[in-house]
């Protein structure tokens, strides 16, 4: 097992793990679970893996992940993934700047789909290591979470997932996210 992260029954998380093809959501998966590189193929359906955190802030606690097929034919099905999740990783090419369009397009329909059931988003910017990549400023700036749905609770954490670098901290601010929401909800549950 990797040196953050093992596989262990415990208290869960559920996270919809979403993006478009070629983004690099199968190689986070595996590189959160094993804690090094594995070459994966082109996902079709999804892949399915509980992880449990050794380290961090999210130490203790176990992701459910489903990693969901980013072709535009398995896309409409990424709405009944986040029907019971907790939050949503949404995995982004940062070199790819044509792409990048394509996936604020299908990022921004999935947050309307969710129909006032508001999600933690963390966008991975993933492939940092490269040249040409976007900075995860210029990812922020492009995605227009912030003007597309007031009070979302989001963060964009660059990383590079065959090296794992960002990746503990990114599963760090999703933890976060998801317990700053679960208080914002027992807080408007006080209120009713």
């Amino acid at each position: 097992m990797g040196g953050h992260i093992s596989l262990l029954d415990g208290p869960s998380v559920q996270l919809a793990m979403l993006g478009l093809d070629s983004a690099g959501k199968t190689t986070v998966l595996y590189r959160l679970k094993f804690d090094q590189y594995t070459n994966p193929v082109p996902t079709i359906g999804f892949n399915y893996e509980k992880i449990r955190v050794k380290t961090g802030k999210a130490k203790g606690a176990t992701f459910c992940i489903w990693d969901v097929g980013g072709r535009d034919k398995t896309r409409p099905l990424w709405k009944s993934y986040t029907r019971s999740a907790d939050g949503i990783v949404f995995v982004v090419d940062s070199v790819n700047r044509e792409k990048l369009e394509e996936a604020r397009v299908e990022l921004l329909r999935l947050l309307r789909s969710l129909e006032g059931h508001s999600l933690p988003v963390l966008i991975i910017a993933n492939k940092q290591d490269l040249p040409a990549s976007m900075s995860p400023e210029e990812i922020e700036k492009f995605l227009t979470l912030n003007e597309a749905s007031p009070g979302l609770l989001w963060h964009v954490q660059p990383a590079c997932a065959v090296t794992g670098e960002g990746l503990v901290e990114a599963m760090d601010v999703m933890f976060e996210m998801i317990e700053k929401k679960k208080k914002m909800n027992k807080q408007i549950k006080k209120k009713r």
